[in-house]
């Protein structure tokens, strides 16, 4: 059953924050240079865990807006900083063009037909000059799984659902393709930085019990499929982990990438 949007925040706080976001924000805090800003806006903010630690960095010097993506996680975020004391100002709130001295968006979870439009607000929101970075995943991330799809879909009959495993795959962005949004979104001096990030479990019913994967991944991948479909192509899948890989952990891995920019002048 299909969580409700209070339990995903919920999720989000307690298991995809370490699970998955951590690897993603550790990546950016290794190229992550404040410079002279005097203000700072995170899009997508979550519950304000890497917020909070860019604030706590940064002290005083670097006053810190988040946006937070719903009210669920924002209710978290806001009791978080009411528990570490912090003047973050996070909102869900939309921002004036041309605000910011830096900006930061977690895109790590938002649906690729989506990235190039948060990648347009965070030009819009920064300042001529201002550094940008968003962080998401590129191609060649989760091909383990995608291949184990489309081989579930083919042995139960349900082939015609390939061509969405193939649109999973095409949708995802190369570091090329991430960097030309971002010059079509008006940055200038555009790098991207890659590492590889690895998960592992420890058969393919731990695999499909996780978090991260039932309730924030397949959600999106096997969306084209009715209640029914999904829930017999998740059984196969574990099944066919442990047929594949006997008892050795099951393994997938993600292309962490973050996008470095500055707004043109």
């Amino acid at each position: 059953m299909a969580k409700t949007q209070r339990e995903l925040a919920f999720l989000r706080d307690l298991y995809i924050n370490d699970d998955w976001t951590r690897r993603f924000t550790e990546l950016a805090d290794k190229h992550l240079d404040m410079g002279d800003a005097e203000n700072l806006l995170y899009l997508n903010a979550g519950t304000g865990n890497h917020c909070f630690e860019i604030k706590e960095k940064a002290g005083d010097e670097l006053a810190i807006f988040a946006a937070c993506e719903d009210e669920d996680l924002l209710a978290i975020a806001q009791d978080k900083a009411l528990a570490l004391k912090t003047d973050v100002d996070i909102s869900m709130m939309r921002f004036d063009d041309n605000a910011f001295d830096a900006v930061i968006a977690d895109a790590s979870l938002v649906r690729p037909r989506n990235l190039a439009d948060l990648i347009d607000d965070t030009a819009r929101v920064a300042k001529t000059g201002a550094s940008v970075m968003v962080m998401v995943p590129t191609a060649g991330s989760f091909g383990e799984i995608f291949s184990l799809i489309w081989e579930v879909l083919l042995k139960e009959d349900m082939g015609e659902h390939g061509a969405a495993v193939e649109g999973l795959i095409a949708e995802l962005p190369t570091a090329a393709r991430l960097e030309e949004m971002a010059e079509t979104a008006g940055l200038v001096n555009i790098k991207t930085e890659t590492a590889n990030e690895v998960f592992e479990y420890d058969d393919g019913e731990a695999f499909i019990a996780s978090p991260l994967v039932v309730d924030f991944l397949m959600p999106e991948w096997l969306s084209s499929l009715t209640d029914g479909e999904k829930e017999l192509v998740t059984k196969k899948l574990a099944e066919l982990i442990d047929k594949e890989d006997g008892k050795l952990t099951f393994r997938f891995s993600v292309k962490a990438t973050v996008l470095k920019g500055e707004k043109a002048h």
